[in-house]
């Protein structure tokens, strides 16, 4: 096995609080007052967009404390800025955070947007949806640029108009960004659903610019359950407060709604129609894709939908050519599971700085977890994917 100090770890999921400013200091004019802003009401930040449109609380959705110290049980709710780890929101100190664990480069999500973008689905005016994406794009793409590419943030999506999200791809490109964050479920708002031919251009764009698609856990309000569906209410103190035990099986049945949206890239014959695309699972762990991959297999010659839908290959084979899979706090698969579900297939993240992130404890993690594996698969899993992936330069 290699050491892994000489190794440039890449972490394929965290999260940044987006700045207070990230809207209002780069929209055009035009669209400035309407941009994502910060409004105090009732003595508290809240983000605000359009004329009065109420997004929610303004705070860091960080357990890591000021200090360094992470908070684990439900105190981080409601923390202020100024109560969280700068590292939250301010990304020249999380590069302070990625050199104190040896990563070398780290894949940034949404907070405020949702992990799909689909919270400015509120408005009601879609072009002000699409100057929202728009301008975080532009921020993103700063960001990685003054990180020296070590800050990979994936670009947002105006998922609700197929043709706009087709050209904000070529955008991003463009821009220098390295993969795009994509709702699970348009057809929440009536969208196609993503197996629909009406999404052929996006996936075609997608597959020739070399842009991976990223499903994040909680990319719609279909799939997003943390809250809602996952516990039953008599686990709750009244029908609306949430308790540690509903917010921790919420947080851990989060992590399988996954196997449902790539269920469904595969049967739908998505990857079949368009093999050069490149998808992602994020924060969703790696443990039941086997037992997903042998069920869907099975099922699909016990239902004879071979014949009907005229996959070339099991849908297992799709998995291994164009899925990734990513993990952060398992143990019993990565260290079991490796071979089954493929080495070319599997990442590592820390989710940082988010409830469940791995922090403080990256080495320890990783020094365990990777003692029984191959010098391939630790160059693979911890390095070599990611980079092939998202396009990184490890020489320069």
């Amino acid at each position: 096995m290699p050491d892994l100090a000489d190794l440039k770890i890449i972490d394929v999921d965290s999260h940044i609080s987006e700045p207070f400013d990230l809207w209002t200091s780069r929209a055009p004019a035009a669209w400035r007052d309407r941009m994502p802003r910060i409004e105090t009401r009732d003595g508290l930040r809240h983000w605000v967009v359009d004329r009065d449109t109420d997004l929610g609380r303004a705070w860091p959705v960080s357990v890591v404390n000021k200090d360094g110290s992470k908070c684990r049980g439900l105190d981080f709710f409601g923390w202020s800025h100024e109560e969280a780890h700068p590292s939250s929101f301010d990304m020249n100190a999380r590069l302070g955070v990625l050199d104190r664990f040896g990563i070398h480069a780290q894949v940034l999500y949404p907070n405020l947007a949702g992990f799909g973008n689909q919270a400015f689905v509120r408005l009601d005016d879609q072009e002000l949806r699409r100057q929202c994406a728009i301008v975080y794009n532009d921020a993103m793409a700063e960001i990685q640029a003054n990180s020296g590419s070590r800050l990979l943030p994936m670009a947002l999506m105006p998922w609700w108009n197929i043709s706009e999200s087709v050209d904000e791809v070529c955008r991003a490109k463009a821009l220098g960004l390295r993969g795009i964050v994509m709702c699970s479920d348009p057809d929440t708002i009536g969208m196609p659903d993503l197996g629909d031919d009406a999404w052929t251009p996006f996936w075609e764009v997608c597959a020739d610019l070399s842009m991976p698609v990223n499903f994040h856990i909680g990319a719609s309000d279909t799939a997003f359950n943390m809250y809602g569906r996952a516990a039953w209410p008599s686990m709750r103190s009244t029908q609306k407060r949430q308790t540690r035990r509903s917010i921790a099986l919420g947080s851990a049945a989060l992590f399988f709604e996954n196997a449902r949206v790539l269920g469904n890239l595969i049967c739908s014959g998505v990857l079949d129609r368009h093999p050069g695309v490149k998808v992602v699972s994020v924060e969703s762990g790696i443990g039941w894709i086997p037992f997903m991959l042998e069920s869907l297999d099975y099922e699909w010659f016990e239902s004879g939908s071979q014949a009907e839908y005229e996959l070339a290959m099991p849908p297992s084979a799709y998995f291994r050519r164009q899925v990734f899979g990513c993990f952060w706090f398992e143990m019993a698969a990565p260290t079991h599971l490796v071979d089954v579900i493929g080495e070319d297939n599997l990442m590592f993240e820390t989710d940082y700085p988010h409830p469940t992130c791995l922090y403080p404890g990256v080495p320890e993690y990783l020094a365990e977890v990777t003692k029984e594996w191959s010098e391939s698969q630790t160059r693979k899993i911890l390095q070599d994917n990611a980079a092939q992936l998202y396009g990184l330069d490890l020489d320069g």
